[in-house]
């Protein structure tokens, strides 16, 4: 017996597709015959699994707790819940790793799983494994068992726990994903006042697209942070591992500007430590980290990646632009939005206790959103490859740890190639409008030389 995976649901970072078209329940069954036998050869013998709300997940996970079972694993089945619940128990409970049913951000027809093994994360090359596992039908046999257990109160209390933070005004919006539970029973717990949205998960996503990186699934945050006159507020994407928040005035505070505020206290706990962003975060920031006293280090953009990068330097505190925020600092080191949301009260608390206050005294720096646009497979690293040579022979000052990142007198700019979608994606920074445009056209002009233009925009 074997099976074969559409090669598109086979990424870098997780296992994804549309439901139905791309992925479908027999491809659960091979995923848990093929990490089960990952999970066993390793000398690995019970797993955790949980979902997310999407209306494909039950029989995904039916179809995953079979092909995981056949293999002779154990499964703890911890229900649904928001993807760093899933970690927390991988990380707490005596399991040697777990997956996550979920589709993340994406439109609600989409699911997939995110895995981890050994409390690492579980990316590239070993995704890749799974599918040639499956391909041959190389699978380990044997008879599991699954049982239940109860882990979000246990989340939420560990989510509680150092909490030294004081009594806001916080609005919530949880996006109908599947940390909306959590957000109820957490702000059930902190001091202060909290007024939510969208608690209630729902696989159609019926308000808003949970994505807090564009700011249009914002809005509905703003409007009641302005009808409340609410001291800031948090919002969360499909799975929660990732967040986003607004001030006083409704401003978007973007990844990198929260990564600042966070490692201003880390920073006072550990004088001198790493903090990680990925090359798309703003010079500002890691100008800040440096003013802090920490060691700003600027890697590859994906969560995976991160993580790993982490547990290399030891570094406490690392974030990416999407809102991916991960604390080794008193946690696990594993992205989660919910837990980025305790912390900034905490930081906030401990930085004078005003959000708006912190985002005022912001350096102002203007920037492009991220631009993303089509190419084709087979040129997408090419393209970066002869920027970087024409870069090279033009004696530009580049970074080139993930794509091309370069810095003039004006700010900077990148371009760099998408890890899980044929897209390239590019940014731009600068102090002034002027500044921002030449960058924009370094950038058309290196796209050009290579027989390109940025064409429509696409989404994650």
């Amino acid at each position: 017996m074997s099976h074969r995976f559409n090669p598109t649901c086979l990424r870098e970072y997780d296992i994804r597709g549309i439901f139905g078209e791309t992925l479908g329940e027999d491809d659960a069954f091979a995923v848990g015959r093929s990490f089960g036998t990952v999970l066993r050869r390793g000398g690995g013998t019970r797993i955790a699994v949980g979902r997310d709300g999407r209306h494909s997940s039950p029989g995904l996970e039916n179809r995953l707790l079979e092909g995981l079972t056949a293999t002779g694993v154990d499964v703890v089945r911890i229900g649904i819940g928001p993807t760093p619940m899933l970690y927390f128990a991988e990380a707490e409970l005596e399991v040697d790793g777990g997956i996550q049913i979920t589709g993340s951000h994406n439109p609600g027809n989409y699911n997939g799983f995110k895995m981890v093994l050994r409390h690492s994360a579980f990316f590239g090359e070993q995704i890749q494994e799974l599918g040639r596992m499956a391909d041959a039908g190389d699978w380990e046999q044997g008879e599991g068992n699954v049982s239940d257990a109860e882990v979000m109160d246990l989340y939420v209390d560990r989510l509680m726990e150092d909490f030294d933070g004081g009594a806001f005004r916080i609005g919530w919006d949880a996006g109908n994903g599947s940390g909306g539970p959590v957000v109820d029973k957490l702000v059930a717990k902190l001091p202060g006042e909290h007024f939510t949205l969208y608690t209630e998960v729902d696989g159609s996503f019926p308000n808003h697209h949970p994505d807090p990186t564009v700011e249009a699934n914002l809005e509905d945050l703003k409007r009641l942070v302005a009808e409340k006159g609410l001291d800031f507020g948090v919002a969360l994407d499909g799975d929660a591992d990732r967040s986003g928040a607004v001030d006083g005035e409704g401003r978007v505070i973007w990844g990198d500007q929260l990564l600042g505020i966070l490692a201003e206290p880390v920073l006072q706990d550990l004088p001198g430590a790493t903090i990680i962003a990925d090359v798309k975060a703003s010079q500002a920031l890691f100008d800040r980290v440096a003013e802090l006293g920490g060691r700003p280090l600027m890697w590859k953009t994906g969560h995976s990646l991160i993580k790993s990068k982490m547990k290399e330097t030891g570094a406490p505190l690392a974030g990416e632009m999407s809102g991916h925020i991960f604390f080794a600092h008193q946690y696990y080191g594993f992205d989660d939005g919910i837990y980025s949301a305790v912390r900034l009260i905490r930081a906030v608390t401990r930085l004078g206790g005003s959000l708006t206050a912190l985002r005022s005294a912001m350096p102002p720096v203007i920037n492009t959103p991220e631009m993303r646009f089509q190419v084709d497979e087979s040129r997408k690293f090419a393209v970066v490859e002869e920027v970087l040579e024409r870069l090279g022979a033009s004696g530009a000052q580049v970074d080139p740890t993930d794509g091309a990142r370069v810095s003039t007198a004006d700010g900077w700019w990148l371009l760099r190639a998408s890890n899980t979608q044929d897209v390239l994606v590019a940014r731009a920074e600068a102090k002034t409008p002027e500044g921002l445009d030449r960058l924009v056209a370094e950038i058309d002009s290196q796209l050009a030389a290579s027989g390109l233009s940025r064409g429509a925009q696409v989404g994650h």
